[in-house]
């Protein structure tokens, strides 16, 4: 994929910069990593995955990120084959320097927009955030939607909307995950949380993609956040 016209990573970047949350998640989510760090920042939970285009820029840029190794988890080192054989060839897996050495204004879009991704209805149209399932269990977050801020959501949904704007290829890849959230929502009997574009909150039918409107408040934690507020 060339997103054309080329997009200005650091402009996209610098318009993408609100924090999930007005609080510091990590400090949330890391007591329950026996690593003790976030789990969005563990790269023995998840390894990022960059446009080559990105990548491009962050490499000639910073010293923050390198490829991908495998051998960055200290629980073990693994054969990264299987995990690039199933990273778009748009893209790259990367590793950084570790959360307490961030360069926060070099931190890769799949890094800002953890742990969201745009969803994409099976009529193609693009209507807001909906987040990993992956993660339920882990990412604090998940388990407090009401405390995502709007600064976040419009940010995200404008980011989303230039890179769309500019690869056919990027709307077709997210409508295929959106897809696969569908069919795995279905088999668990499960609805879909949705961050609207419009502002308002829902629960998706993966179904019939009929929405219903609910209080973030009240929706269901995951993991050791349960019993936590």
């Amino acid at each position: 994929m060339v997103f054309d016209p080329p997009v200005n990573f650091r402009q996209l970047y610098d318009h993408f910069n609100a924090p999930v949350t007005s609080l510091d998640c990590g400090e949330k989510c890391a007591p329950h990593n026996p690593h003790g760090i976030p789990f969005c920042c563990d790269i023995c939970k998840a390894v990022p995955a960059v446009y080559i285009q990105e990548w491009n820029y962050l490499g000639s840029i910073t010293d923050l990120w390198h490829s991908w190794r495998g051998n960055e988890c200290l629980d073990g080192p693994v054969d990264p084959q299987d995990l690039r054989e199933q990273t778009p060839e748009t893209m790259v897996l990367l590793a950084c320097n570790g959360p307490h050495l961030c360069q926060r204004e070099f931190r890769a879009i799949s890094c800002r927009q953890f742990p969201f991704f745009p969803y994409i209805t099976f009529r193609d149209r693009f209507i807001g955030m909906a987040y990993d399932l992956e993660f339920e269990a882990t990412c604090w977050v998940i388990s407090h939607l009401e405390e995502v801020t709007h600064s976040f959501r419009s940010e995200f949904i404008s980011t989303y909307d230039e890179i769309f704007r500019r690869s056919e290829e990027e709307f077709d890849a997210y409508a295929f995950l959106s897809e696969k959230i569908r069919e795995l929502a279905k088999k668990k009997k499960h609805r879909i949380s949705i961050l609207h574009r419009n502002g308002n909150n829902y629960l998706l039918s993966p179904k019939s993609e009929k929405l219903e409107k609910i209080n973030l408040k009240k929706m269901k934690k995951f993991g050791p956040y349960k019993s936590i507020i």
